[in-house]
């Protein structure tokens, strides 16, 4: 396997696979880059923190679009760059729209592909969509699964799944997050040191962030209600970085832009939101990466979602799921800001998405292959 194309875009997908890019190259693997752009801006800024220059960008964003259309043009685009690199194996992660084009596409070309962060599963497949089909059909052409933990790989194996294909990893997010941690720098990162100004790091800050399509409409403004009772609760500060989809920036700022003790802000670099991850108290979130990061720096998580994937975090005991309802979010959050007893448990649960060396473990397996 000594040509690896690695494939992503979203912001997400980058952070999850820059160390194990970096970790490729080091073992003199020829290793390019193609990113899709599904998100731009975001994405730029991934790639800038861990100096990722990509050989293949795609450039795909575009307002408004829907599943199909970025689907269409990865489809068109991906056979340029397989014909043009002409990988051996094609390296994608998790469950975009992205990973799963990607890897259809090289499966159409009989390329071999590798799934990084396989065999996460809740079985509905509209919870959470279109991330759980895209994970299963890569699930089903991959020819190598990097399993973050056991209960990934038992997904596998009960799905048919060959053992010697599995290999259980722990979660290259841990990896970024111990790089990011040690490159931090908060003198030179103006973000920070405008959060700094901002902030009131004297009172507890609840991090709040919002993304997923379930939550639209109804779920995202029950969120913002449970937010300003939060707010109300003492020596607390609510901090969140709005999301710029409109169906999540518009409601936000309708309901909470006026309360004095939540700070709405712009989406945050990678650097910046791990630097504010650490000196958060607790975090409300619908998203899959927060909930392996948290409990690495000790953060409880209440997630927004009815469904996880990440079941082993529940088990864990390191993140609680609250769904949408305002009250049962307003109640968790009162209760870990209240009961010191009951922060402590979660704070202190270890974390199940292993200790950082995900990225090494991946490599090593490649290399026999």
């Amino acid at each position: 396997m000594e040509r690896v194309l690695v494939c992503f875009g979203t912001r997400p997908e980058a952070i999850k696979m820059a160390v194990l890019v970096k970790k490729m190259q080091e073992y003199n693997f020829v290793v390019s880059v193609c990113v899709t752009a599904q998100h731009r801006e975001m994405l730029d800024q991934v790639l800038q923190l861990f100096d990722i220059k990509p050989d293949y960008d795609l450039n795909l964003m575009s307002p408004n679009q829907t599943l199909n259309t970025i689907s269409s043009k990865i489809f068109s685009e991906m056979d340029k760059v397989l014909d043009d690199f002409k990988p051996d194996l094609v390296l994608v992660h998790g469950d975009t729209t992205t990973a799963s084009i990607c890897a259809w596409s090289a499966f159409n070309k009989q390329i071999k592909i590798g799934h990084v962060e396989a065999g996460l599963r809740t079985y509905n497949k509209y919870s959470p969509f279109p991330e759980e089909l895209n994970r299963q059909i890569i699930g089903r052409i991959a020819d190598f699964h990097f399993s973050p933990t056991i209960t990934s790989k038992e997904n596998l194996l009960k799905e048919g799944i060959h053992d010697s294909s599995i290999v259980v990893t722990g979660n290259t997010v841990i990896d970024s997050l111990f790089w990011t941690l040690e490159n931090i720098d908060e003198t030179k990162n103006k973000k920070i040191v405008e959060l700094k100004d901002l902030i009131d790091f004297d009172k507890r800050i609840v991090l709040v962030t919002g993304h997923r399509r379930e939550n639209f409409g109804d779920g995202i403004q029950n969120i913002c209600q449970s937010l300003l009772k939060i707010s109300n609760i003492d020596n607390t500060e609510i901090v969140f970085p709005v999301h710029l989809n409109p169906n999540i920036k518009e409601p936000v700022l309708d309901i909470l832009s006026h309360k004095k003790n939540i700070k709405l802000i712009e989406p945050l670099d990678y650097e910046s939101f791990i630097w504010l991850m650490k000196k958060a108290y607790l975090i409300i979130t619908d998203s899959g990466g927060i909930q392996e990061e948290a409990p690495s720096l000790g953060k409880p998580v209440l997630v927004t979602r009815d469904t996880t994937e990440r079941p082993e975090a529940l088990q864990a005991g390191t993140v609680k799921l609250v769904g949408s309802n305002a009250d049962k979010i307003f109640n968790e959050a009162a209760q870990l800001l209240q009961d010191s007893n009951k922060f402590d448990k979660m704070s202190n649960a270890h974390n199940p998405y292993g200790d950082g060396d995900a990225c090494t473990k991946i490599v090593d397996f490649l290399i026999k292959k």
